[in-house]
């Protein structure tokens, strides 16, 4: 598999990762998805404490026991705060949370460093020096290697840009997606930072069964949708690709992206997720005729 540097970093991930988010809660299917998507050649998986009130992270610590740590990425996220005894989850960015919250999530990942660790959203509103300084005293630590935000906020992504050292942002970006393109990409390359692209196959409509899967999407009714299914899916078949490996690579075709993510909750979707990497990067031309199809669509808020 083909691997990228996250941003100006040591880390080099693997086009293909793992969103962990997705594997569910029964622990033996779980692990076993891990450990064919790492036996496939994929080295970065990105998981949150969020994510089933912190068993994700702990099933994927269980996934990894006995393998060569330095061999694996692993990502994870803070920022969202569960209350004991109370339903949800409040934000906090502090820098007191964000100390406190990493040593449980190594704890439930057994390892003792964690390779990204991401702020899991962000406003301009949270104390942002502070927030910096929690992971800039971790890094100095040796807890975490390097250290990102996952956020679709171009306004907060511009701010951590220019007052920290993030190498990477996570992002929504699809084909159906395509925000990024006119706002943060091409921030992100002009100051070397790397996006990390999270749903390229917009929750499962840009797939083969995604027929039955429509709805509204974004700024895309469930009309519209039905009527663009069909050119995708042509397009995928006139080069002998799924559709939904034609929405990865065409993620994966910006230079900016160093990895995508897709989830998967069954092994067929693993596999054909992982294929990708088999399959040859969009000629020019495939990529113009997919921004033709789709629509430029741009952020309304938090610009």
């Amino acid at each position: 598999m083909k691997r990228n540097r996250l941003g100006t970093s040591e880390l080099m991930v693997g086009e293909i990762g793992l969103g962990c988010m997705s594997l569910g809660t029964n622990r033996q299917h779980a692990i076993s998805m891990i450990h064919t998507a790492l036996e496939r050649g994929v080295n970065f998986l990105d998981t949150a404490d969020l994510y089933d009130e912190g068993l994700n992270e702990e099933i994927v610590g269980s996934a990894i026991q006995g393998r060569n740590r330095g061999e694996i990425i692993i990502a994870t996220k803070v920022g969202n705060r569960r209350i004991p005894g109370k339903e949800g989850w409040v934000w906090d960015a502090s820098k007191a949370y964000i100390l406190s919250a990493v040593k449980e999530s190594l704890k439930r990942l057994g390892t003792d460093y964690i390779d990204l660790y991401q702020l899991h959203g962000g406003t301009l509103e949270d104390p942002i020096d502070e927030t910096i300084e929690a992971f800039e005293q971790l890094k100095q630590e040796g807890v975490i290697r390097y250290y990102g935000i996952s956020s679709i906020r171009p306004n907060v992504i511009r701010e951590y840009t220019k007052r920290s050292s993030i190498i990477s942002v996570m992002s929504q970006y699809s084909l159906l997606d395509r925000r990024p393109e006119e706002a943060v990409l091409p921030w992100l390359t002009e100051h070397s930072i790397s996006m990390i692209a999270r749903g390229p196959v917009a929750k499962g409509i840009l797939s083969n069964c995604g027929r039955r899967l429509q709805g509204d999407y974004l700024d895309y009714t469930g009309e519209s949708l039905s009527s663009l299914y069909p050119k995708l899916l042509d397009s995928a078949n006139v080069n002998d690709r799924s559709l939904s490996q034609l929405a990865i690579r065409y993620v994966l075709s910006h230079p900016a992206v160093a990895v995508t993510i897709p989830g998967a909750s069954s092994l067929e979707q693993l596999l054909e997720n992982i294929d990708v990497a088999e399959a040859p990067p969009l000629r020019e031309e495939e990529i113009i005729l997919l921004q033709r199809l789709t629509r430029s669509n741009k952020y309304e808020q938090h610009r």
